[in-house]
């Protein structure tokens, strides 16, 4: 039974645990009254608009009930979009829509939505079925993101994420979120996606989980991940580094996506990241945190945050830990 650990192997191999976690980082540095920022993705739009921080754009939203019964006149000359609660938490109320079949709407995994389906999914975004805490919500209609071609194969009938982990500025742990037709063409690793945990210092593929159990390939395409490398890494990491300033969140979960056309886009921000990017990288995420947390003089600039990082954080892969099995 070789996952199962006690805790004084557990702290040797530096995983940061869910108390310590709460405590000694997102209770100590992130201010409660900055979480709206991120929990209210709309505002995490206006926000980005104003660092110049570039986000999928946004097509439309919908606020009231009454208008959810004229949404076919909006919809028409749309085949792709995204429809998502502005309010919502891993990944739950997404609704992706690939293509068109006449009056149908075609979902990325081939099945095929009426208007009224569309229109029911909204009327309970809006009444609050995805939202945190289940509060009256806002439906948020967006573009569709045309993946990077670097990644075909990787991820099936769905476009896969990045999610990164940033210490005050300083971005500290990074994995790629691979979906699978048990996510359901969602890059969430609750629902059944990959998580690939990605080297720090260069992009590329450490580690592969899927349900927290290794895997060496894509269980859909059949795939490797050993040759996983994250294209424009420096510059993907700047970007989740200027995060911090647009936020003022010292503990923060960054969620990236890459636009064919594009480039890396912000997708969405997290003042609670879950602890499982750990599992897919394979080490604790714990000394990393307390090697930033003591620094006398932090870097000031993104761009100098983003080279600490990748010189000094990202060579401490064989420090941390040996291989977390679950």
């Amino acid at each position: 039974m070789k996952w199962l650990v006690g805790r004084k192997q557990l702290q040797e191999m530096g995983l940061l645990g869910m108390n310590c976690r709460n405590i000694d980082f997102i209770g100590r540095y992130n201010r409660r009254s900055l979480y709206q920022l991120v929990d209210d993705k709309l505002k995490t739009k206006q926000l980005a608009e104003g660092h110049g921080i570039p986000m999928p754009r946004l097509l439309f939203s919908v606020r009231e009930q009454h208008r959810v019964k004229h949404i076919g006149s909006l919809l028409e000359s749309l085949s792709e979009f995204v429809i998502k609660p502005s309010k919502g938490s891993g990944g739950k109320g997404i609704l992706v829509i690939t293509g068109r079949e006449g009056e149908l709407f075609v979902k990325s995994s081939g099945a095929k939505l009426t208007l009224q389906d569309i229109q029911r999914h909204m009327s309970n975004i809006l009444a609050g079925l995805y939202s945190l805490a289940g509060t009256p919500d806002t439906v948020m209609l967006e573009e569709r993101i045309e993946m990077d071609d670097r990644f075909d194969g990787y991820s099936y009938l769905g476009i896969p994420d990045l999610r990164v982990i940033v210490f005050q500025g300083y971005p500290v742990m990074a994995m790629l979120r691979l979906a699978t037709q048990a996510s359901d063409g969602k890059a969430n690793l609750h629902q059944g996606a990959v998580g690939v945990g990605l080297d720090l210092a260069s992009g590329q593929c450490l580690n592969a989980v899927q349900h927290s159990l290794p895997l060496q390939c894509h269980p859909d395409t059949g795939k490797a991940f050993t040759d996983i490398e994250v294209p424009n890494w420096r510059e993907l990491l700047v970007l989740t580094a200027r995060c911090y300033e647009m936020t003022g969140l010292g503990y923060l979960g960054t969620d990236i996506i890459l636009d064919r056309q594009r480039g890396p886009l912000l997708l969405e921000l997290n003042a609670r990241p879950g602890l499982s990017i750990q599992v897919a990288c394979g080490f604790g995420l714990l000394p990393r945190l307390r090697r930033v947390e003591s620094l006398r003089k932090k870097h000031t600039c993104a761009e100098d945050r983003v080279a600490y990082a990748l010189s000094v954080l990202g060579t401490m892969n064989e420090k941390c830990a040996t291989e977390i099995s679950p």
